[in-house]
């Protein structure tokens, strides 16, 4: 266990269901009602969290007009280019690139899970709450660990997941309004919905650890369970 991973506590769920793949992604099922008020303004309770994600999530966003406004440019974001380069040509993942890439997955998946009304819970900018995403610990020379030819390609194999993953998400999407409506009416989110949304995050996060972050050379199976 590194220092970037709390002790579970008592309640949480496990992480992950058992799977052969070495990324793991579960999310609690809330087994009560969910806030209704909440949900209903989700979209606006969630402005702030998504500053500060967006502040150590990389990009840029323009404050004032077109002609005197300035450009305001966060730092950070997922590491692809220097773990790609070291990989390549040290043979090296630092191990502190691995748990920045890995936290700060964490955090963009709590926001994700709480956008997509499976929490009701305030994402934690470091707790994991009922979200649980576990990702391998790697080496380059050591057998069985990454290929430091592999990243050159990786984009290119994933393709066919970008394609499943365009249709999924916009299920989800759908998926997630009708829950919207579900949690005001009953305040319960649809176990079937649920299981659906997460499926479509947990086979994301596999791809993004696979294409982007690079801390697998397993190839992402295509299915939605664990």
């Amino acid at each position: 266990m590194s220092t970037f991973d709390p002790p579970t506590p008592a309640g949480e769920p496990p992480a992950g269901a058992p799977g052969d793949y070495p990324v793991s992604f579960a999310v609690g099922y809330p087994d009560r009602k969910l806030n209704r008020l909440t949900t209903a303004f989700r979209i606006f309770t969630a402005i702030p969290i998504a500053i500060v994600l967006g502040a150590v999530g990389g990009g840029s966003f323009h404050v004032g007009t077109a002609e005197n406004g300035a450009t305001v440019v966060a730092a950070g974001g997922l590491l692809f280019a220097g773990p790609l380069l070291m990989i390549l040509f040290r043979q090296k993942y630092p191990l502190w690139w691995q748990d920045w890439n890995r936290e700060l997955l964490r955090f963009i998946n709590r926001v994700g899970v709480y956008l997509a009304l499976l929490d009701d819970a305030y994402p934690s900018t470091d707790e994991q709450q009922a979200v649980r995403l576990e990702l391998p610990r790697v080496g380059v020379r050591t057998e069985g660990q990454l290929n430091r030819w592999l990243p050159l390609v990786k984009w290119l194999l994933a393709i066919p997941h970008y394609v499943v993953l365009f249709f999924l998400t916009i299920g989800a999407v759908v998926a997630v309004i009708l829950a919207w409506f579900a949690i005001l009416f009953t305040g319960r989110y649809p176990r079937g919905l649920f299981d659906y949304v997460v499926g479509v995050i947990r086979w994301h996060n596999r791809v993004t650890a696979y294409a982007l972050i690079l801390l697998t050379d397993r190839y992402p199976p295509f299915r939605l369970a664990p």
